[in-house]
């Protein structure tokens, strides 16, 4: 009996530093969404659709990312830092439209060519996705050590 309650109290101890990590990290997130939202107000109203898709964006985002941060120290980290460079990359192709944006106002069609910029942002995602395989792989690699020596 005393053993479990030893047990329950160092896996709270344990957990904690994670759990406020994820707090942290998911607050600052969403201080510097909201601010960016105040500056992007007038934007945000001329664009329909515009202000749910980015806050979609941002809230899957911190989702991943505190799962991802509770889960470190497991190979699920390194799952849901894969899952969320796939995640922006994927989102990125549907939100900017394969690159080309169309806007109509009036009598006035504004079409903007982004597929430079969503060919970077793909590229850094790719980065990120490769990132995470390569965090797994070592992950992996280091618990198979410790078993065999």
């Amino acid at each position: 009996m005393v053993a479990e309650e030893n047990r329950i109290k160092v896996g709270i101890r344990k957990n904690v530093p994670k759990i406020v990590k994820a707090a942290v990290k998911a607050t600052v997130v969403c201080a510097v969404y909201f601010i960016l939202v105040q500056f992007l107000g007038p934007i945000l109203t001329i664009i329909p659709g515009l202000q749910q898709m980015i806050q979609t964006f941002v809230m899957v985002y911190v989702v991943l990312m505190i799962i991802s941060d509770l889960a470190s120290g497991t190979f699920f980290q390194h799952v849901f830092n894969a899952a969320k460079a796939l995640f922006v990359i994927v989102y990125l192709v549907f939100f900017l439209n394969e690159g080309i944006f169309e806007y109509t106002f009036e009598n006035v069609n504004l079409i903007v060519d982004l597929r430079l910029f969503l060919v970077v942002a793909m590229l850094l995602g790719l980065l990120g996705l490769a990132k995470s395989v390569l965090q797994a792989i070592n992950y992996v690699s280091e618990r198979a050590e410790l078993v065999i020596v």
